[in-house]
């Protein structure tokens, strides 16, 4: 299917100053105005992960979406690599890993 071979799965670790920020909240509602499934959590770290899964061009808009973030975010860096495919879903904010 066409639909299925448009789709992209990423897992993104966000550097900076992204926790207390809001940015979860934040990605949460970007995500869900993009179509996309997956989750984001905060990491003990302190970077905030998160598994971002849809079509290919709402994903690649997440994350330059991601490279902005919430107003008083400062990302330094985003980290991203392929992950597994979901499937189609819900974006949802998990616990701290």
């Amino acid at each position: 299917m066409a639909d299925e071979e448009n789709r992209k799965a990423v897992l993104a670790r966000v550097h900076g100053k992204v926790q207390g920020v809001w940015y979860r909240g934040w990605t949460v509602d970007t995500a869900n105005r993009l179509g996309l499934a997956g989750w984001v959590r905060n990491r003990g770290d302190g970077t905030v992960e998160a598994l971002f899964a849809g079509p290919a061009d709402a994903v690649d808009r997440m994350l330059e979406a991601c490279r902005r973030g919430p107003s008083a975010a400062v990302v330094s860096d985003i980290a991203v690599e392929p992950a597994r495919d979901p499937g189609p879903g819900v974006f949802e904010q998990r616990p701290t890993q």
